[in-house]
């Protein structure tokens, strides 16, 4: 088990390491480097759009990676998402600007992002299917948090790495400095496929292997006897990725546009805020076996509902106290619904299907909250004028996935979780 959870923990990171550079970037510098010719908002727009697009290639990796980790094994694709990972995010530091190669900069440069999507879409659910599939029924919760560790994790070192290379003269940093992040990537990949190569298959896909139990189509066969558990999943997972985009990516660029706090301040405080939930997440995933995941969801979904309103103030007001309170009290409610979503997600399907299923349900709720989220709080801030209306659309899409977990029934996460009481 130490093996499956440092496996799953540096997989993860690094993957997750990869996949946020790339927002931190979109609202720092993608806009100037690959969009010149736009004005300054029209540009983080569109830095914007390409951020999204990596969401829309999540759960086209999660359907691609998931059929063939429910067909092959869970192994081979975690191996197959961090490799594809680790190039794109390395030729992404290599990558000319618009001044160099003009349009094909901004066109490469969605190609690679695709590619990231891809690779980050069949991670999740390879990564949280070993942690879960090995642990004993007492301790699923607390595993399933581990692939969870890897997404504030990986925003602490790729918001360190980011505000090392900030320290630079602008001209340098936007000349060179902002490539050193992307570069890196590679070695930390090189250790992460150590690492994993070393993992056997999971018992439970084992025992499927065995009784030959693999489906031809699992995607198909998941959405034919799970339909209303893959819809209540992926609405469980919109506000979550609406409320971490929003305060990690979003607010770098509105705090910069307003010029209501200075770029360093506010990356410190988003790397301490990932530091916290890095030691509250495997904590409120391990209470899950305790209070019930379902009922730990809730109460971390409406306390981050209530608590956007001052996070978005806080930034607004460019005061770095209040901004650091807020981000630190909001890593504490984003990880009580966090820390048990992944299991809570995955006990919802069988052996045969949970890869493609789990995967799936996940990436479509992140991409549905997540991609869109900066998009929609500029466009927002931009028509209303106010940055208050952010807050006001975290708070409706929360509700809207509170209303989700309260529609997974008991029985449907006792029908799914049944085999891996087995283990």
């Amino acid at each position: 088990m130490r093996r499956v959870a440092l496996s799953v923990l540096i997989g993860t990171t690094i993957e997750w390491y990869d996949f946020q550079l790339y927002g931190i970037a979109a609202a720092l510098v993608i806009a100037p480097l690959y969009f010149p010719s736009a004005d300054p908002l029209a540009g983080s727009l569109l830095a914007f759009s390409t951020f999204a697009i990596g969401f829309g290639a999540r759960p086209i990796g999660g359907i691609i990676l998931g059929h063939f980790g429910d067909r092959i094994g869970r192994k081979k694709m975690l191996v197959l998402s961090l490799t594809m990972m680790g190039f794109a995010t390395f030729l992404m530091g290599v990558l000319p600007t618009y001044a160099q190669v003009g349009v094909w900069a901004p066109i490469l440069m969605v190609l690679l992002r695709l590619v990231q999507g891809f690779g980050v879409g069949g991670e999740w659910g390879g990564a949280v299917l070993t942690a879960v599939e090995y642990a004993s029924p007492r301790k699923r919760g607390l595993y399933g948090s581990l692939p969870q560790i890897g997404v504030p994790a990986g925003l602490v070192l790729s918001t360190l790495v980011f505000l090392l290379v900030s320290q630079l003269p602008e001209q340098q940093f936007l000349a060179w400095g902002w490539r050193i992040p992307f570069l890196i990537s590679i070695v930390l990949v090189a250790v992460g496929l150590v690492v994993r190569l070393q993992l056997r298959e999971t018992p439970v896909f084992e025992k499927v292997r065995e009784r030959k139990e693999a489906q031809r189509a699992p995607l198909i066969t998941a959405i034919r006897a799970y339909p209303t558990q893959i819809l209540l999943a992926i609405g469980s997972m919109i506000s979550t990725g609406a409320y971490y985009y929003i305060v990690n990516t979003y607010a770098l660029s509105y705090a910069a546009s307003a010029k209501s706090m200075d770029r360093a301040s506010l990356l410190t405080a988003i790397m301490v805020s990932g530091v916290v939930a890095c030691a509250a997440l495997p904590y409120f995933g391990s209470m899950s076996e305790r209070f019930g995941r379902r009922r730990m969801i809730l109460i971390g979904l409406a306390a981050m509902a209530v608590w956007i309103y001052p996070t978005i103030l806080a930034v607004a007001s460019g005061n770095f106290a209040a901004v650091l309170g807020a981000y630190l009290v909001g890593a504490i409610f984003f990880s009580i619904s966090y820390g048990p979503q992944a299991t809570f997600i995955v006990e919802m399907f069988d052996a045969r299907v949970r890869f493609s299923a789990a995967s799936t349900s996940f990436q479509l709720g992140v991409l549905l909250g997540g991609a869109l989220a900066p998009i929609i709080a500029a466009s927002l801030v931009r028509a209303t004028g106010s940055v208050v209306s952010v807050a006001v659309y975290v708070c409706l899409v929360s509700l809207l996935s509170l209303g989700c977990v309260l529609g997974v029934s008991r029985a449907a996460l006792a029908r799914g979780s049944a085999d891996l009481d087995s283990v």
